[in-house]
């Protein structure tokens, strides 16, 4: 679910004093992006803008589970259907792949 060799990059990148800073925003605009693609289900062009948003904003931080997910659906409401990806499934996908990386980060960057 989670590319943690992407997080490591990133982490080494940004410091590791801000990124706990950048993953808390990317959290939390993620977590708003969901809730604007659920509010747009059956219109094509919020479900692949929405999509295309999340897919890129997952890929960054390394949830790499969301981001094959939402670049599934972008493509696919960029052709008409916004609903090849089922309701509820980025957000399901997003949660999980969330338990992991607040799981895991502590143990993989301990002092």
């Amino acid at each position: 679910m989670i590319d943690w060799e992407r997080v490591t990059e990133l982490r080494e990148e940004i410091g590791a004093e801000d990124f706990d800073e950048v993953a808390e925003l990317f959290l939390a605009e993620v977590a708003e992006a969901i809730d604007r693609l659920e509010a747009g289900a059956g219109n094509a062009k919020i479900v692949e803008e929405e999509m295309h948003f999340l897919k890129g904003a997952a890929l960054n931080l390394g949830f790499q589970a969301v981001s094959a997910l939402c670049q599934t659906g972008e493509k696919a409401a960029a052709q008409g259907d916004p609903h090849a990806v089922p309701d509820g499934e980025v957000r399901k996908v997003f949660d999980a792949s969330q338990t992991e990386f607040v799981g895991e980060l502590p143990k993989r960057f301990a002092a």
